[in-house]
């Protein structure tokens, strides 16, 4: 059997710490290979070695039986192999055509001629059905389109091998359906695709073959056809997973947030992105918002947590007038929230792990003493909630968060947050590019804070995650509540006819 790829038993150590102890991947020409694992386990790791961003202390890389030296990613691409990687990495002030040539471009007598590459971009846009304009920026298009341009650009450089590092972790479930059409038809034509996921339902829909790894170790490859989701989890996890949440019956007390009649005006448009949004959450249950990405959830969110000012309307957190107050003010008055741009909203990437822990606490006096931060006390509750919360990463407390897997650095923003004791936890897409471990972890973890009577504001664009956590789902559609539900009475359908605008309900 000749493989278009082979990674023989490859270690890659960041000081003491190995990411990848031991690891062998073995890719056919013209198939689907997914690499599965959990956040942590060792997948981006292994594919930053094949495309030259590390270098492997012990191993050897074949491409088609040919053993090479992969040192930088330009080496990669003379190899023929492109990366689609998980953060996008584009230019945001240049244009999509720009962004998709840059390293590539023809120049004549010094000045850059576009045409040509134009024409290519345009037609492999047509031939893939992936419906770019080559003069939009990069700043001003959604994530799903930034994804199109990264696998544009690699079909511009006539990549055979392409690797796609999590692709659906920011993309709504239409445009993951269309990424897998587009997978489908690009190994049709003889390329080779790398895809990695911890997303079951995605890698049983398009891959051929699936390695898994845990911890840095390989596990093994299996044919997907013939394995079962539970046999894939409980190779990626190293334990049964359970599919199924259970919650105890609900029980409900008095209400913790009142949102009476929130219009929130859009910086580009000034129109209403949100339209006079009233609802409760009630001690002890889950409410959940449902929509279609772009439906005014997050700027609701914004507008309710004070990242983005409102235009009018009343925020009430136990009875008392929020509106107006700052964002440290609710959060001392019991509201904490789990941010969907961990990145942007939530972390301090070039701080440590104990100094994010602290953000949200840093000047009460457990942790300061006249303005001088006791740092042997922040290192111990960092301590206690690593621990608690099982977050894993290479230097303990001192560890920089940028360099943690998207999983630990959600458990940091949920340690954070709950371990303040919050009277209404607002979550937005929680769970967004999880693996299915951290996934079950971090439901637990909310169902706990219902349990124990307190009151959560859950976002989701996942329907699995809507119908399985909520106790009541809001459907929003065009920046206005257009059915109040009970998850235990609807269908996923009926519930996707309410957020595409097609179907609303009396009650709202």
């Amino acid at each position: 059997m000749e493989y278009v790829i082979e990674m023989n038993h490859i270690t890659k150590e960041f000081g003491n710490f190995k990411a990848l102890d031991d690891v062998t991947l073995c890719v056919k020409k013209g198939e689907i290979h997914a690499l599965l694992g959990e956040n942590g386990a060792g997948k981006s790791t292994l594919m930053s070695v094949l495309f030259g961003l590390y270098q492997a202390e012990r191993g050897e890389i074949k491409i088609n039986g040919k053993p090479v030296k992969i040192n930088n990613p330009n080496d990669a691409n003379n190899l023929n192999i492109g990366m689609v990687h998980q953060h996008f990495k584009l230019v945001h002030n240049f244009t999509i055509l720009e962004s998709i040539v840059l390293g590539r471009e023809t120049v004549k007598g010094g000045f850059l001629k576009m045409e040509e590459a134009r024409k290519k971009v345009v037609e492999l846009s047509d031939h893939y059905k992936l419906k770019i304009d080559p003069d939009a920026y990069i700043s001003d298009i959604t994530v799903g389109m930034q994804q199109r341009v990264e696998i544009l650009k690699m079909l511009y450089c006539d990549n055979d091998i392409l690797i796609f590092d999590e692709p659906t972790a920011v993309l709504t479930p239409q445009e993951i359906d269309e990424l897998m059409k587009i997978m489908k038809n690009l190994v049709d034509e003889g390329k080779s695709i790398i895809f990695i996921s911890h997303k079951l339902n995605e890698i049983k829909a398009v891959a051929n073959r699936c390695t898994v790894l845990r911890k840095g170790h390989y596990i093994g490859t299996i044919e997907v056809e013939t394995t079962t989701k539970e046999e894939m989890s409980e190779m990626m996890v190293g334990r049964k997973v359970n599919f199924h949440l259970d919650k105890p019956e609900l029980n409900t007390g008095d209400v913790t947030l009142s949102v009476k009649d929130l219009t929130v005006v859009s910086k580009t448009s000034h129109k209403n992105i949100v339209n006079q949004v009233s609802f409760e959450v009630k001690k002890g249950e889950i409410v959940c918002i449902a929509g279609i990405d772009g439906n005014g959830q997050s700027e609701l969110v914004y507008g309710i947590t004070g990242l983005m000012s409102i235009q009018s309307g009343q925020v009430l957190l136990n009875g008392k007038d929020i509106t107006r107050e700052s964002i440290r003010k609710k959060s001392i008055d019991g509201m904490a929230h789990i941010p969907e741009d961990r990145h942007k909203h939530g972390l301090v990437l070039d701080y440590s792990l104990q100094e994010n822990l602290v953000l949200q606490t840093y000047f009460e006096p457990r942790f300061q003493n006249k303005g001088i931060i006791r740092f042997n006390a922040v290192r111990e509750y960092a301590k206690k909630l690593i621990n608690q919360y099982d977050i894993r990463s290479g230097q303990g407390e001192e560890s920089i968060v940028r360099d943690m897997s998207g999983g630990n650095q959600q458990k940091v923003i949920i340690a954070r947050e709950l371990d303040r004791d919050p009277d209404i936890v607002i979550a937005v897409q929680p769970t967004r590019g999880l693996d299915i471990g951290a996934t079950e972890y971090i439901h637990r973890q909310l169902i706990n804070q219902r349990d124990n009577g307190k009151a959560v504001l859950l976002v989701s664009l996942e329907l699995d995650e809507v119908m399985e956590v909520s106790d009541r789902i809001l459907v929003i559609y065009e920046g206005e509540i257009v059915a109040d539900l009970d998850p235990k009475n609807v269908t996923v359908q009926e519930l996707g006819l309410y957020m595409s605008g097609s179907k609303r309900s009396v009650k709202a």
